[in-house]
């Protein structure tokens, strides 16, 4: 059995430069939903992700890979790369990359059709584009 079919719940990271949005999935792995965000900064921030992998009962870690809008890694992606290259070495579970284009932009339109307010969606646009990330990983390996 592969990694990606494996059962259980994925967690999903859109890495940002102040906070890590974080989205889990259901344990059918149909559904992505936010729960929130970690502060970025080492070792703190991996620390945090190895407790919510243990909180979630996480059996993969899906990591956002923001590729530009060509497809060519450019000094994010790398940064990305390198942060799920760390996870890979201490979690006890696999972790993958996940191209994350449009994805903060899609998080941002439908918390606006929502109905969330400027600073409210500021608040959580990052946990909202982890779950837009792990959705598509999910939808990918239905």
């Amino acid at each position: 059995m592969s990694q990606t079919t494996r059962p259980g719940r994925v967690l999903g990271l859109d890495l940002g430069d102040a906070r890590i949005g974080v989205a889990v999935s259901d344990d059918d792995r149909q559904l992505a939903v936010p729960v929130g965000t970690v502060s970025t900064g080492a070792p703190a921030d991996i620390r945090a992700i190895a407790s919510l992998v243990e909180e979630h009962a996480a059996t993969l870690v899906v990591v956002g890979l923001p590729l530009s809008m060509s497809g060519a890694r450019g000094s994010a992606a790398r940064k990305a790369e390198a942060f799920a290259g760390v996870l890979a070495d201490v979690l006890p579970v696999p972790v993958e990359l996940q191209d994350e284009r449009l994805s903060t932009v899609e998080a941002e339109r439908g918390l606006r059709d929502a109905g969330v307010s400027g600073a409210d969606r500021r608040r959580v646009v990052d946990s909202s584009a982890a779950a837009v990330i792990l959705q598509a990983w999910l939808d990918a390996y239905r």
